[in-house]
């Protein structure tokens, strides 16, 4: 069994608590929060592909 990868797993339940909150605003009618959530999975994913890709370098994947 692999080891599990404990930043990489916190961005995505992140990025999936996102993806949430954007169907939320959504059936609250609430441009803003829709608005809020889609910039944080932007920013969320984009902090995920970085550590991605420094583990990578560094030989940890």
């Amino acid at each position: 069994m692999k080891k599990v990868k404990w930043p990489l797993l916190v961005y995505a339940i992140l990025a999936a608590t996102s993806i949430m909150g954007i169907g939320i605003a959504i059936s609250e009618k609430s441009i803003t929060g829709a608005i809020g959530c889609f910039v944080a999975i932007i920013v969320i994913m984009g902090m995920g592909f970085k550590t991605k890709r420094k583990m990578r370098e560094n030989g940890e994947l």
